[in-house]
């Protein structure tokens, strides 16, 4: 039994939305339910999943979508009831979580002594609001994406010349003093300082800083853009340089980004030089340069942490494939293909992170070519329908394409989910390719959240006569409340493989596909 209701132009926060979803699902008799807004990539999931299908036509992303399926007709009934009562709850504040000021000028009142302030909102209504903060004298960290870059040319110049940081827009991570916010993790307090214009990559150096036995002062985001666009040139990148020049905790400096535009890319390693401090730099997707006086230059996320470490400590770091024994990786490559059918060949990455996406698909495709992607800067090889593969595919599920109206998959697993379920269809995959990351923000239990459906999958390519290779790390650290060990044993539980960092689970499977190819 299936119902839909439709609520027209009744807007819903994607997170407070996700929270209705998850309790609704809880009710006994429930087989399936969605609460979400009716955006264009919302119907066409509910659409292929069978839950709705011409009750969509002429639903617009201001509109709430409904949609349960029950064993029953009395199971639909009392679930729609609860799906309303918790929203009507949750709306009206009465859950004990004391005075939530509507707007920022009744959040200033409310904290007089604040002096930043993080924004999520619709981008549409967040340039606005940047704009109000800074004028009150307020740092910025704007998480919300799909910003023009008119928009964020004019909001950084403004906060460059209030001498303000506005980190963003689509700026998932920071630690400020110590304090993580958004998308972050507990790390120790130490002279390590990173500016990252990439999220994951903030959160995958940090954390590995953490393994190696490191710290950090300060962890500044960007947003994904700053380099990326001349016209805007590196502004949030290069006063967070300055600034961790001016900190003298702060001994050795890491500064993270996805490729930058060339020009931009030298002003950055010119700011660099000029601070003094040891400086270690990695563009994503580009050749390492060799040493130059204070500045190093690492090949991946992790290289880029244990060479800051390293040089914290005054030690010479040695350069390395994997953090575990060759014997255990020939090993796992062994055990991991001996079951595979003769159709296997295709390897499958679904990311949460868009950074770790990125370094993955930057590895694929210099190695093996012609990788799919949402984030490929080559055309010809962006699906047309993003949530449908193409042999060799990576997909970074945190793309604007995929959080309009809904919570980043950090926040909500079942996109992750779905997508997984989907991949199963196909018998010519060989690899899945994930990320878990931990932390503040993130889901309470990222790995347990997905367990089910991959656990789901491998059993289906066993009852094939073949074998689905899951191959995980975890982006975290023995102080974030989802527990690190605790993670790695549920993935483990069902026959994941989990490698110590992004770049290690990338190589693995790069050996496995080719292995696969022979």
């Amino acid at each position: 039994m299936k119902q839909v209701l439709i609520e027209k132009d009744a807007y819903y926060d994607s997170v407070f939305l996700m929270l209705i979803n998850r309790d609704v699902k809880k009710i006994e008799g429930v087989i399936d339910a969605v609460v979400s807004m009716g955006t264009e990539m919302n119907i066409t999931l509910l659409r292929d999943t069978g839950l709705a299908d011409k009750e969509l036509d002429g639903v617009t992303p201001n509109d709430l979508i409904i949609a349960i399926e029950g064993k029953s007709e009395e199971v639909v009934v009392e679930a729609m009831k609860a799906a309303k009562a918790l929203m009507d709850k949750k709306n009206s504040g009465d859950e004990g979580e004391g005075y939530k000021p509507a707007s920022l000028e009744g959040a200033i009142k409310t904290v007089p002594d604040a002096n930043l302030v993080i924004i999520s909102l619709p981008g549409e209504f967040a340039t606005r609001e940047v704009r109000k903060s800074l004028n009150n004298g307020l740092h910025v960290m704007l998480f919300s994406d799909n910003i023009s870059v008119e928009s964020e040319i004019e909001l950084k110049n403004l906060a460059k010349e209030k001498g303000l940081l506005m980190m963003g827009p689509d700026c998932g991570t920071a630690i400020v003093n110590g304090k993580p916010l958004c998308f972050a993790n507990v790390v120790r307090p130490g002279d390590i300082g990173v500016v990252a214009a990439s999220g994951t990559g903030l959160q995958e150096v940090t954390c590995a800083i953490e393994k190696f036995g490191g710290g950090i002062t300060q962890g500044l985001g960007t947003g994904g853009r700053d380099l990326k666009n001349v016209q805007i040139g590196g502004t949030m990148m290069l006063m967070g340089i300055e600034a961790l020049k001016n900190d003298e905790t702060t001994k050795v400096i890491v500064v993270l980004s996805k490729p930058p535009a060339d020009v931009v890319a030298e002003k950055v390693i010119d700011a660099l030089s000029k601070t003094g401090k040891p400086s270690v730099i990695h563009f994503i997707g580009l050749e390492p340069r060799e040493q130059k006086g204070n500045l190093y230059f690492a090949g991946n996320l992790e290289e880029a942490a244990g060479m800051a470490v390293a040089l914290s400590k005054g030690e010479t770091y040695k350069k390395r494939t994997y953090t575990i024994d060759r014997s255990i990786v020939d090993a796992i490559i062994e055990k991991e293909t001996s079951g595979m059918s003769g159709s296997q060949k295709y390897i499958r990455g679904l990311y949460t992170g868009g950074t770790l996406a990125d370094e993955a698909l930057i590895m694929f495709d210099r190695e093996i070519g012609n990788i799919y992607s949402n984030n490929q800067s080559k055309e010809d090889f962006i699906p047309a329908d993003p949530n449908k593969s193409i042999e060799h595919t990576i997909v970074d599920l945190g793309d604007d394409v995929y959080t309009v109206g809904r919570p980043h998959p950090m926040i909500d697993p079942s996109t992750r989910e779905d997508r997984i379920k989907i991949e199963v269809e196909d018998e010519q995959m060989a690899v899945m390719l994930l990320d878990i990351v931990l932390g503040y923000g993130s889901h309470e239990d990222p790995a347990g959240a997905i367990l089910d459906s991959m656990r789901e999958a491998k059993e289906k390519f066993d009852k094939r006569g073949g074998y689905l290779s899951i191959i995980t790390s975890i982006t975290g650290t023995e102080g974030d409340f989802q527990s690190i060990d605790a993670t790695k044993s549920k993935l483990e539980s069902i026959g994941c493989i989990v490698m110590p960092s992004n770049f290690q689970a990338s190589t693995l499977a790069l050996e496995i596909m080719r292995k696969v190819e022979k």
